[in-house]
């Protein structure tokens, strides 16, 4: 429990930095946007650009773990999708509620955690996991958003309005625009590597703040459902891990205890960012990542418990 509290307990407290700050008007009413905008169009983009431009298809090609780990959260990602959008939910909505459930906070903790229990062994996985969580969830999200955002009715103008969307966002183009820097096979200079991880380094803390400012202002609106995407981060994610890890192919140890625990890990703050910079409702996603936060104390302790760690 104490590992995980160590790796947890900055989060908390980062979060309640950005409360405090606007309880007292340290900083203003408009602070939780401007901060979340520092991230989505520099902070963010820097990061997935420098760990794609930094990434070789040797080293990601675990198609065992991408199956156990990137099945699972997908899974949950759709499964969300098509509760929220029965229950006559907007797409753009359903798709920010589908990566609440299925977006697990792998930079932040994930990364530490798996160092911390597996040694250096454990960065591999979870910076695969990070990609998989980053650039394909979050990407399939925002396509998903951009699609419910077009009111075209004509296919072709949609599709149109949607692509050039996507080519102007920078969570998008960044990691695609990495991905072709690695196949050049050409290291990032030094200075540019430097600015890229000054800027990447940014990304949680700011993100965290900001979320921290947004739970300090009342909340009007919508949070019914945040204790169910929490569920489903918590419980239902780690279990379709678990039986495709364990049970369907039998992974070596390291991927396999990787993927579960990679899997339990609470809701990161890309959805938050996500609602905030398409000015949808964040209420039930702040409270999403707040209550899976505090809960996987429990459920990771757990985790590693049952692993033998």
């Amino acid at each position: 429990m104490s590992s995980v509290i160590n790796v947890i307990l900055p989060i908390f407290a980062l979060i309640l930095i950005g409360y405090v700050c606007r309880k007292t008007n340290r900083l203003g009413p408009h602070a939780a946007s401007e901060i979340n905008r520092f991230v989505v169009w520099l902070a963010l983009p820097a990061l997935l650009f420098s760990v794609t431009a930094n990434s070789s298809w040797e080293s990601l090609w675990q198609p065992g773990f991408l199956l156990a780990f990137g099945g699972g959260s997908l899974a949950v990602f759709i499964l969300t999708l098509l509760y929220r959008l029965k229950r006559s939910a907007p797409l753009a909505d359903a798709n920010i509620d589908g990566l609440s459930a299925a977006y697990a906070n792998t930079g932040y903790v994930g990364i530490p955690l798996c160092i911390l229990v597996f040694g250096e062994g454990g960065l591999e996985p979870a910076l695969i996991a990070t990609l998989v969580v980053v650039c394909g969830l979050f990407a399939i999200a925002v396509v998903g958003i951009e699609v419910a955002l077009q009111g075209e009715k004509s296919l072709g103008a949609a599709v149109r309005k949607v692509s050039l969307a996507l080519l102007k966002n920078p969570l998008v183009i960044s990691p695609v625009l990495g991905a072709l820097w690695a196949a050049g096979g050409q290291p990032l200079p030094q200075a540019l590597a430097e600015l890229l991880r000054l800027l990447g380094a940014a990304t949680t803390p700011c993100a965290l703040v900001s979320l921290g400012l947004f739970l300090a202002h009342e909340q009007r609106g919508d949070s019914e459902g945040s204790l169910a995407l929490t569920g489903m981060k918590l419980i239902i994610q780690p279990l379709i891990t678990w039986y495709v890890a364990f049970q369907l192919l039998e992974l070596p140890s390291l991927w396999a205890h990787a993927a579960l625990l990679l899997s339990a890990l609470p809701t990161g703050t890309g959805p938050y960012m996500l609602a905030e910079y398409y000015q949808r409702t964040a209420t039930r996603v702040s409270r999403a990542v707040l209550y899976s936060t505090l809960g996987s104390l429990v459920t990771l302790s757990l985790c590693l418990y049952w692993l033998g760690y």
